[in-house]
């Protein structure tokens, strides 16, 4: 099987948990560092072009567990992560890093964030190395290990 075939069913398989989870995953924290690790995977090629944007609003509207949270509310949490990247990406990453790692209390929403992190990665077909790498970072961050999610 192909290595983007298997982050493929990775990612359906993940998606597949969230939405098992959707009423474990309502806390602030899982809010906040769902949408930083948006904006991390969206900048990850230190770039965000509009289809990245295009992606997360994607998950944002149709995403059975972000829709415990309000739109609005979500998309400018994702923006704020974003001009933090775009202003100075090496430490707009700290920050983004450390509100991910707020996560980190509660491992079903640690894990979550991960899976998130994956879904939207591989949302345009291509979870490439720069993607893979901050999504590595984000796992650190979380205190869980990468080869748990094939990273």
């Amino acid at each position: 099987m192909a290595l983007w075939d298997r982050f493929k069913e990775s990612a359906a398989t993940m998606q597949t948990q969230l939405v098992a989870r959707k009423n474990d995953l309502k806390s602030g924290a899982f809010r906040d560092a769902s949408m930083a690790m948006c904006a991390l995977v969206a900048a990850a090629d230190g770039t965000v072009d509009p289809s990245e944007r295009q992606r997360v609003a994607q998950l944002i509207s149709a995403n059975e567990v972000l829709q415990n949270f309000d739109a609005m509310d979500l998309q400018r949490r994702f923006e704020d992560n974003l001009g933090k990247l775009t202003a100075d990406y090496d430490f707009g990453k700290v920050s983004v890093l450390q509100e991910i790692a707020k996560a980190k209390k509660k491992p079903a929403e640690a894990r979550a964030v991960i899976q998130i992190g994956i879904v939207i990665g591989g949302a345009d077909g291509d979870f490439d190395k720069d993607e893979q790498a901050v999504v590595r970072e984000a796992c650190f961050a979380l205190d869980l290990p990468p080869h748990e999610f094939d990273l």
